[in-house]
């Protein structure tokens, strides 16, 4: 088929900011729907199973997702950073990546007996087993999807996404109310990958040739293993919470625990993952142009942070009824644990989209030092937090994070355009707005507390925080022209109006 995928410098004459913005926009409407798609999910089986249920399979993916690192070694990420990539190249990192698919799979069910005796739960082998096989779904589709995003086809796969969640989404319910227990749970987990594999096959219409020596892929492994150690060292350094939780204080513990974190990190990660599959394939795209790069990433950022800095606050100043509302009553326990864990989630937003412009500009073994950094600490804290269970966890991971996010910063930036000035200023909009919302729904607050239903009361609440952070940050930040001139750079929005509004934000100023 020859080259595939276009070459970097192609691309760049190509409407590249256009394709950029509104696949950001498609993204991030199906990201969206995904959300309430996961909400539903986590609502409706949340009531339907059992805590001990979560716990077990929490167990399970503490394994499965460790070897999950492993799933494409990198080389999805590799396909896409690369400046071109040719047909030849990308059948040998298919078939390369459905060898390590198997390889995984068949190591999962090895461990599962060794999971049993670990926790004493026989549940645990059958469980671990069936969740082995998405590697294989996953795998299969790996390089499919990764020549899609090089192709900047990001609707395209929002429509995917979307379909194959609810698809595996409406199963894992389907088997929950018929009985099924924590059956249910892997149901959603194996169907999703291979909904999404049948879908990129189906849209990408490439079929892999023969794999070949020769190739010249030996350079994008060798990246891709950089990205799947530094995965490895950051997955073991927030997971050995859980591991150690299940093994001291048991399933149901770590069950509490486990969904007051998803829940928690829900927001953050969908938004993460919805704008970083749109920057990251972007900033790969001019990565020889270093003042492109740094104004590419800071409007990127600053997208990223004016969504999530609103949600984490929203997450620790209602908790109580977030939870009441998503998980229901059963699930009471976990609200102090959601609160101690939403300063993970706010440095997570500081910290994670700075993995985007390391790996655009090749800097994967900057981004394993990191890790290298991160891990001793968190895991130190870990251990300290171990003896006051779920809440001195909580509390010591939210210290450790807070430590660490200066330092991450500095060092993921550094030789870059990107200057400390630009960042306080990037970071400082949307905080500094954020305090304002906060202290208008405190003022509210007596009047929010006596409404009747935690619904009634989490939807006023995020009404009086979102309205007034939206307020200081379109207009008193002056950050209204910016959301108009993304909008006007897909064609959403006339020029004409973003002109007005530039020239109104100029004059006030």
């Amino acid at each position: 088929m020859g080259n595939y995928v276009k070459s970097s410098r192609e691309c760049n004459t190509q409407g590249l900011k256009s394709k950029t913005t509104r696949g950001a926009l498609y993204s991030m409407g199906a990201q969206g729907v995904v959300f309430g798609l996961r909400l539903v999910s986590l609502m409706a089986l949340s009531r339907l199973l059992e805590t001990d249920d979560f716990g077990v399979v929490n167990m399970a993916a503490v394994v499965t997702g460790f070897l999950g690192l492993f799933r494409d070694a990198g080389l999805s990420l590799a396909v896409v950073q690369r400046d071109s990539v040719t047909d030849a190249q990308a059948a040998t990192l298919f078939w390369l990546n459905l060898a390590v698919g198997g390889i995984l799979a068949v190591l999962v069910a090895a461990v599962a007996p060794l999971l049993v005796m670990f926790y004493g739960d026989a549940r645990l082998l059958w469980i671990t087993i069936a969740l082995g096989t998405s590697f294989i779904f996953g795998a299969a589709g790996a390089q499919h999807r990764a020549l899609l995003q090089r192709d900047l086809r990001f609707g395209t796969l929002a429509i995917i996404d979307v379909g194959s969640l609810a698809l595996s989404t409406t199963a894992g319910i389907v088997a929950a109310a018929s009985g099924l227990g924590l059956w249910a749970l892997v149901v959603a987990a194996v169907c999703q990958p291979a909904f999404t594999t049948v879908a990129v096959w189906a849209v990408a219409q490439w079929i892999p040739g023969r794999p070949a020596r020769g190739t010249g892929v030996g350079a994008m492994v060798r990246f891709g293993s950089m990205v799947s150690l530094n995965n490895l060292v950051f997955y073991l350094a927030y997971n050995v919470d859980k591991v150690l939780l299940g093994r001291f204080w048991g399933a149901e513990v770590l069950g509490i625990y486990g969904r007051a974190y998803q829940l928690v990190n829900l927001p953050t990660e969908n938004l993460n993952s919805t704008i970083g599959a749109v920057a990251f394939p972007a900033l790969s795209r001019i990565q020889t142009d270093a003042a492109r790069v740094r104004s590419y990433f800071l409007k990127g950022y600053s997208l990223y942070l004016s969504l999530v800095v609103p949600i984490a606050a929203a997450c620790a100043f209602y908790a109580d009824d977030i939870v009441l509302v998503f998980l229901g009553p059963k699930w009471s326990d976990a609200a102090p644990l959601f609160r101690l864990l939403t300063p993970v989630i706010f440095v997570f937003a500081l910290t994670n989209p700075l993995a985007w412009l390391m790996l655009a500009q090749g800097q994967a073994g900057r981004n394993l030092k990191i890790a290298f950094l991160v891990a001793p600490v968190v895991v130190l804290a870990y251990v300290i937090g171990l003896k006051d269970g779920a809440r001195g966890m909580a509390a010591s991971f939210s210290s450790a994070m807070l430590l660490l996010a200066g330092p991450i910063i500095v060092w993921a930036k550094h030789g870059t355009l990107v200057s400390n000035r630009d960042m306080v200023k990037t970071i400082g909009v949307p905080v500094l707005s954020i305090v304002v919302g906060v202290l208008a729904a405190w003022g509210a607050h007596g009047w929010v507390s006596g409404l009747p239903s935690a619904l009634v009361r989490l939807m006023a609440g995020c009404t009086v925080l979102f309205g007034a952070y939206l307020v200081v940050l379109l207009f008193v930040m002056k950050q209204r022209a910016v959301y108009l001139d993304l909008l006007a750079t897909t064609g959403l929005w006339p020029i004409g109006a973003r002109n007005r509004a530039a020239r109104a934000d100029e004059g006030a100023a």
